[in-house]
């Protein structure tokens, strides 16, 4: 914000502020209404500052304490030609807070469905000029073999992160191996999943990635390739001392358990910027995969204009405690049903379509059933494409590709939990430009829903709004260093510039706090069935 626009704002709030005081103030007494000559009015104000001193104190407006404020920060601009960063932001709230107050505190509905700020970010992956290329295969300091663990997002991130690895060692990286023995019990191949050759060829300006060993390297190995594990969350220091002297000796080593085994925070940028590379870009999924995915989005698109996917997670309790204590906590995922209030809650309506993804919930369709009278619009994959899927039902992980695929195209993305899918879609609709993205405040939302039933539905619906301020997917609930990288990819989004017309629309940038007016009827009662 430049000076004379803090000052403008200064100024105007002031007057604002001044101009609300005193159409709030009481109207002279009747007595001596012709007679305010200027002795009688310096007397009268001698006898309030008196009366105010042994009277109790009156609550200052908060309008003119904004007033006073925005004047103070308009000085300060005017002499030290600036206002700092964090004081242009305060000013810009209280300008808005105190015109809220004067416009019978009305506040600009957040849209549901879209972030009005989504248009002024954008992902920034680019290569910069100092990014060396790829070593070759030859020149290379050996071959990295990668074990990744897990299902498929998990071992999404192993992926990801091998190729990094792959970089800090300027090795040669062979496509990773998939789990085939976890609990998912898949024994699809990298080939049966992603795209392999848009793999190797979309990152060979990055890392020379081959599909296997070469036989005469093997055949001259005197002994079989060296294998590790490496400890959770290493930086690139560890493997640069304890990996890479073993390499250069051994010429192959293979990385077993390779899931979230590099450090979350890299202090290189550029290293951060490849892992959205790989993430957002070189792992694309199988034809067949992407194929079927693309036919049920345009079965949605076909019903509805706008759709909600919802990730659903089954209750898993890993502790001593109760689940009413685990629920107490914000660890449990909240119900299908309790989704589905919280949506109708924020002003989702009943005739809005939603695709359920899951795996199988505990309880079935009695514990689905809440969420379908809620939302009867409700569909599935297996609803959309029975006789297309028989072929991927054998694979857990081909099926959580194509559930991935609907959730990635959606209008609305929610979640009821904090795994993989749901970090992993958070940071890619994050850095398609802040697509919604809807997750629980689950500890806050568990104690509201356990006391539903002592409440209207209004009351619920304006505590739910309240519940889910800084949940709902805006650009400003990014913050550099913010959990896991993979869910907040902060080096790889970045703000768009944007003219002087665009900043006067856009003065609260990222800094309004709005309510969200739900559109939907709603039923008296929170535990009642809502319906149109």
């Amino acid at each position: 914000m430049g000076v004379a626009k803090a000052w403008r704002f200064s100024v105007i709030s002031a007057n604002l502020a001044l101009l609300q005081q005193q159409n709030g103030n009481h109207s002279p007494s009747r007595g001596d209404g012709k007679h305010h000559h200027h002795h009688h009015s310096h007397n009268d104000c001698w006898r309030r500052l008196r009366s105010c001193a042994t009277q109790q104190r009156r609550k200052i407006p908060w309008s003119l304490v904004c007033g006073l404020m925005l004047f103070i920060l308009g000085l300060i601009s005017l002499f030290t030609g600036h206002v700092a960063s964090d004081l242009e932001w305060y000013s810009q709230r209280l300008v808005t807070h105190s015109l809220g107050r004067l416009d019978g505190n009305r506040r600009e509905p957040i849209d549901i469905w879209k972030s009005k700020y989504s248009k002024l970010f954008y992902g920034c992956t680019e290569r910069g000029r100092n990014f060396a290329p790829a070593k070759r295969e030859r020149s290379s300091n050996g071959y990295l073999l990668i074990a990744a663990s897990g299902g498929l997002n998990q071992q999404r991130t192993g992926i990801t992160d091998a190729v990094v690895v792959a970089r800090i060692l300027n090795a040669t990286l062979v496509v990773p191996e998939l789990d085939h023995h976890s609990y998912w019990k898949d024994d699809s191949d990298f080939v049966n999943i992603f795209d392999i050759d848009w793999f190797i060829s979309y990152l060979a300006k990055d890392v020379t990635i081959v599909k296997r060993v070469p036989d005469k390297v093997m055949r001259s190995m005197e002994k079989p390739p060296y294998t590790m594990r490496v400890p959770r969350k290493s930086p690139p220091e560890y493997y640069l001392d304890q990996v890479l002297p073993i390499l250069l000796r051994r010429r192959v080593v293979q990385l077993t358990k390779f899931d979230y085994r590099l450090a979350n925070n890299l202090d290189d940028e550029k290293l951060q910027k490849l892992r959205c590379r790989v993430n957002y870009h070189a792992l694309r999924f199988a034809k067949p995969i992407q194929d079927i995915g693309q036919r049920l989005v345009m079965k949605m698109r076909k019903m509805a204009k706008q759709f909600i996917a919802i990730h659903l997670r089954t209750l898993f309790i890993t502790s001593d405690l109760s689940a009413e204590e685990e629920r107490a906590r914000g660890k449990c995922p909240l119900t299908p049903h309790e989704v589905g209030l919280m949506l109708r809650a924020l002003g989702f309506a009943n005739d809005t379509y939603i695709y359920v993804a899951s795996g199988e919930i505990y309880g079935g369709e009695d514990t689905l059933r809440p969420l379908r009278e809620l939302f009867p619009n409700f569909y599935t994959k297996e609803m959309l494409a029975n006789e297309e899927l028989k072929t991927f039902l054998p694979f857990s992980s081909r099926l959580a590709a194509i559930d991935y695929i609907v959730c990635d195209e959606s209008d609305v993305f929610v979640t009821n939990n904090n795994g993989n899918m749901a970090k992993i879609l958070a940071g890619r609709r994050r850095y398609a430009g802040h697509k919604r993205t809807i997750r629980p405040n689950a500890k806050r939302l568990s104690a509201l829903l356990m006391e539903r039933d002592k409440m209207d539905w209004d009351t619920f619906a304006k505590k739910v709004k309240s519940c889910q301020r800084g949940f709902m997917g805006e650009p400003d609930e990014m913050r550099p260093g913010r959990g896991e990288f993979h869910e907040y990819p902060s080096p790889c989004i970045c703000e768009k510039p944007f003219s002087n017309e665009e900043s006067n629309n856009d003065e609260a940038h990222l800094l309004e706090q709005v309510t969200i007016n739900s559109k939907a009827k709603v039923p008296t009662k929170v535990h009642g069935v809502v319906s149109k």
